[in-house]
């Protein structure tokens, strides 16, 4: 379909696969008056209404997982074929996709076979992230227990503030954050935990943990508590949610201290400790450290057991953000010494939303010292957190929390792991690992075509740029790096447009843009690599 013809005529899903999409006429004229819970007597209509969204959630899941027959899948338009097979998404700009969709609000409500229409077309459009070729995120894969999962809970609709209304679920979260925490180490088993609304939250609850323990008067007398400049100090390759902390925390980021890294992207701790002692020379006081366990653009890992024994030494609470990487704590093979030295920590932000799998959002914080999760936010809201209640309110988590309201993020994590164990989250994480291993030494069997920014990478972060044919004969160095950093974003957007293949790319301090490939997926297989090193070459061989 041309662009003109998608302006002229909005897009109404009814070429979304080949699911039967049509509600009968007398189901299909009716509105949400005529359903569940407005109409009483509605179940049938109700259940005809959702089932046809199901269906619609079915075709998508289909779709996911179909790689068709990758190159030339344009082709299957004229043969009748769906020309979505094996695509990732089919690329509009912005303002051509504000002309394809009819996304206005209106003063009357539309009839239910409408609402089925609007369910097809935002399904046409969106990104198959679950697609075993799209290695643009840190989030990757759709499981498909955890997706059950995630029904569930949006059917149960509860909100996880108190045991009186998620009895259930608050006891699921007790027991995914105890074997959390176990697998950290032995000296977190009696720590406590909770879910938060992703790792940046995660990691501000660790910095106002560390300020509230160290000055509990901050609570109620705010800065007059502290008589001196805190400060803190995270590596110059961390997740800027960290310097975030001290701008929303009141620090100023000019109080986040950037420790250098290595050549690998990892903290260097004798910087870290210069800095200690510069800053405490000023009369600064020093006390949060964040270490990154796997590191956003190179999967780095920073040394954990030599940074505590510099927070040991200076008495600073470690915090080790491992939302990216926390993975890998199953994994016997690869968890040493990537998270040596992580059971040291004060608090670990860990994501199963990323590594693991589950389904967006699922993002935890853990603490080894209990109790202080609540010391440092309750606010004992009597309209909510009474303590006379007939059942044991320790279960309430409500009041250790800054937020209040919390949604439902345990059950999509606990089925997977009920459906997996944990050899099975195991075995996902050696497989990952190795299939990153794979895509390495295939690039370093095509040296003329692809550079490895690390020949060695920690993590499934496989960071490189992809070399066309008329540079190939070019030395490597500051001038080549330069083009091929121009080149990059060229052959991201030919590979959107093409919609066989997704890769991210980004600059580095100093470097220019490369790519950085992601395998989170379960369901990539080493001809899923073999795709991406062909097709990238198809796309980009004459840049």
């Amino acid at each position: 379909m041309s662009t003109k013809q998608q302006g002229s005529k909005k897009d109404d899903g009814r070429d979304f696969g080949f699911v039967d999409k049509e509600l009968s006429d007398a189901v299909g004229r009716m509105t949400y008056t005529d359903i569940l819970p407005l109409e009483e007597r509605g179940y049938e209509q109700t259940k005809a209404f959702l089932l046809k969204v199901v269906d619609l959630l079915l075709e998508y899941l289909k779709e996911t997982f179909d790689r068709g027959d990758g190159v030339g899948a344009e082709d299957d338009e004229a043969h009748g074929k769906n020309p979505r097979r094996g695509k990732i998404l089919e690329f509009l700009h912005p303002e051509q996709m504000q002309a394809a969709l009819d996304l206005e609000l209106r003063d009357e409500p539309r009839n239910l076979q409408q609402l089925v229409d609007d369910c097809a077309v935002t399904l046409k459009h969106s990104v198959k992230t679950g697609h075993p070729w799209f290695f643009n995120q840190l989030s990757c894969g759709l499981d498909v227990v955890s997706m059950a999962g995630e029904w569930l809970t949006a059917t149960a609709n509860t909100n996880m503030f108190t045991y009186e209304i998620a009895p259930v679920f608050i006891l699921m979260e007790n027991v995914v954050m105890r074997s959390m925490r176990d697998i950290i180490g032995s000296s977190f088993a009696h720590g406590d935990s909770i879910l938060a609304p992703g790792g940046s939250i995660s990691n501000l609850y660790a910095f106002l943990a560390a300020r509230h323990r160290m000055f509990p008067g901050y609570k109620e007398k705010g800065l007059h508590s502290i008589q001196g400049q805190l400060v803190m100090f995270t590596s110059d390759q961390c997740h800027y949610s960290v310097r975030s902390c001290a701008a929303v925390c009141g620090l100023g980021t000019d109080h986040c201290v950037e420790v250098p890294s290595d050549d690998r992207g990892r903290m260097i701790p004798s910087e870290l400790e210069r800095l200690v002692l510069e800053r405490k020379k000023r009369g600064d006081i020093p006390f949060f450290v964040n270490a990154t366990a796997g590191t956003t653009v190179l999967g780095a890992f920073d040394p954990i057991p030599q940074i505590a024994d510099i927070c040991t030494k200076h008495k600073m609470w470690l915090h080790v953000d491992a939302a990216w990487g926390g993975g890998i704590l199953f994994s016997r093979k690869y968890r040493h010494p990537r998270l040596t030295g992580i059971e040291r920590a004060d608090s670990v932000t860990w994501n199963p939303h990323k590594l693991m799998g589950t389904l967006l959002q699922c993002s935890t914080i853990h603490f080894k010292e209990d109790g202080l999760l609540i010391s440092c936010n309750q606010m004992s809201a009597e309209y909510l957190f009474m303590q006379d209640k007939l059942y044991d309110v320790q279960y309430d988590t409500g009041d250790k929390v800054i937020q209040c309201g919390r949604h439902n993020d345990i059950f999509k994590l606990w089925l997977m792991w009920r459906s997996k164990g944990t050899s099975g989250f195991e075995r996902q994480m050696d497989r990952l690992m190795e299939l990153s291993e794979y895509m390495v030494r295939r690039m370093k069997e095509n040296p003329d075509k692809f550079h490895l920014l690390l020949p060695e990478p920690e993590m499934v972060n496989v960071s490189f740029w992809y070399v066309p044919r008329r540079l190939r004969s070019m030395a490597h160095g500051p001038e080549r790096e330069k083009m091929l950093g121009k080149i990059t974003p060229v052959l991201k957007g030919r590979m959107m447009q093409a919609g066989t293949l997704m890769v991210g790319y980004q600059p580095l301090d100093d470097t220019p843009n490369f790519f950085r490939n992601i395998i989170s997926n379960p369901g990539v297989k080493e001809s899923d690599v073999d795709h991406l090193i062909a097709e990238m070459d198809r796309l980009g061989h004459d840049l």
